[in-house]
């Protein structure tokens, strides 16, 4: 079992390199089309290789971590950790709401609330709804004499994810040509010495 699991490492880590012999990499993070041209090339490492990208690493550890968890809280303290641990930013709020929630929802109901409490899962759910709902009207009000006309979205829109997972990869593909310079020039003065 261990031999195939290296046997399967080892045809990836092949791929891998097959496709980055091929590809020239520019390294210079500030130039938005080398950053562009290297996401593009880790991102056919990935497809060829059979490895995750990004999301679904983070989705993946999501899913695995969360499996047997049974009570809202401490599903939530974990997706907290996981963020965090990502090194993900919450600019949203959007933690401190749902916290803010559970705690209504678990007064109301007199115990913790478990996951598989349809009840007081739809009841939390809602708190959440009518907590964002406020807290847009509250932004539209604010913003009204300026805007002349306005389109209501509550959250994000399915079908613009792929846009928000490609500005991730962008911004992965900058650090990380940031760091190729880095090393790379570190590795140039030590050979000047």
């Amino acid at each position: 079992m261990l031999k195939n699991i290296f046997l399967e490492v080892k045809k990836k880590f092949e791929t891998a390199i097959g496709v980055l012999r091929k590809e020239k990499i520019t390294i210079d993070p500030d130039d938005p089309a080398a950053v562009d041209q290297y996401a593009k090339v880790m991102k056919t490492v990935r497809e060829k290789s059979g490895l995750f990208s990004e999301s679904q690493r983070i989705q993946y550890t999501i899913q695995t971590r969360t499996q047997d968890i049974l009570d809202a809280r401490n599903y939530l303290l974990t997706l907290k950790e996981i963020r965090i641990r990502r090194g993900l930013t919450d600019e949203l709020g959007a933690e401190a709401m749902m916290m803010d929630a559970l705690e209504k929802v678990e007064k109301e109901i007199k115990k913790p609330l478990m996951r598989n409490d349809k009840k007081g899962m739809a009841l939390f759910f809602w708190q959440n709804l009518i907590r964002s709902i406020r807290r847009f009207k509250s932004f539209v009000f604010r913003k009204i004499d300026n805007i002349i006309s306005y389109k209501i979205r509550l959250g994000i829109q399915r079908e613009d994810l792929p846009k928000y997972e490609e500005q991730l990869e962008q911004k992965i593909a900058k650090a990380q040509l940031g760091e190729l310079k880095k090393e790379a020039l570190e590795a140039m003065e030590t050979q000047k010495k």
